[in-house]
């Protein structure tokens, strides 16, 4: 055979190897995002196991994407950047109307509620004493640790104090600690996660209305038998001791299955309002 044969028999393969739609050839990955409540790495930490446990029950590739902080994270989701996404309840709501994402597990076991923490010796024995005050939050629309404090601090008590967002659960308690602040908001699941000598020397000052807690959701592009295979490996590893302890650390204790429904008692709080977009 000729060399110019042989060339144009490999140029032909390569112009129809070329043709061929990218995907494949590639494993399609998808794409989870997580509310920042702690920081990276302990996200990281968390995250990870599961995630490769995801994957070897369903078969499918998964990337676990970070966010800097909460108002990145509501950016990204806002945007439709997540396939796959832990969020806050009303993040939901927000989410499912801008792009349409829908909820597929959550803790049923128990309510979310934000808490408002002081130092322990603090003389604050009352909301209303924080009008005025300066209160750590982690970020606007956290919102258990500030968009439901925020709504009733307006609504409820009548009060304004001063907010500084300090990105993350564990500053707000820190935040408090070191006596930058008066109060700060977070929810009790991550209180009762930080160190004795952070928590032992805090004080739960208020406890707000409780809500059905973060669900893990999915965007509509996701393909429904897809998404329902990911609903179930979640329900099966919830159903295992060993993966039930990987998931008590998002924390999801009981996790049974979410619908959108579950979610209609925020419409009726007036959230919105104080929703920062």
């Amino acid at each position: 055979m000729k060399k110019s044969d042989l060339l144009a028999i490999f140029t032909m393969a390569f112009i129809n190897i070329s043709l061929i739609p990218s995907e494949v050839f590639a494993e399609t990955t998808y794409t989870l995002g997580v509310v920042p409540q702690f920081d990276a790495r302990r996200t990281q930490k968390i995250w990870t196991p599961i995630l490769k446990r995801l994957e070897d029950e369903t078969g499918l590739s998964f990337k676990l994407a970070g966010s800097p902080n909460i108002p990145e994270f509501e950016k990204d989701f806002t945007a439709g950047k997540y396939d796959i996404a832990y969020m806050n309840p009303y993040h939901l709501i927000v989410a499912n109307e801008s792009q349409g994402y829908t909820p597929i597990v959550r803790d049923i076991g128990r309510k979310l509620y934000g808490i408002i923490v002081v130092k322990k010796d603090s003389p604050i024995t009352k909301i209303e004493q924080l009008d005025g005050k300066l209160i750590a939050l982690p970020a606007p629309n956290a919102l258990g640790a500030a968009l439901i404090p925020r709504t009733e601090f307006s609504t409820k008590f009548n009060i304004k104090p001063d907010y500084t967002y300090v990105k993350s659960h564990t500053s707000v308690y820190l935040n408090v600690l070191l006596g930058q602040v008066a109060a700060g908001g977070g929810v009790q699941k991550t209180f009762s996660q930080q160190k004795p000598d952070v928590s032992n020397n805090l004080r739960v000052l208020y406890e707000t209305t409780k809500v059905s807690p973060h669900p893990i959701a999915v965007h509509p592009r996701i393909n429904p038998e897809i998404s329902k295979k990911i609903q179930d490996a979640f329900l099966k590893m919830a159903k295992s001791e060993a993966d039930a302890k990987l998931l008590q650390k998002i924390p999801m204790k009981k996790l049974g299955i979410a619908n959108l429904s579950d979610y209609d008692e925020l419409r009726e709080m007036g959230l919105e309002d104080f929703y920062v977009k």
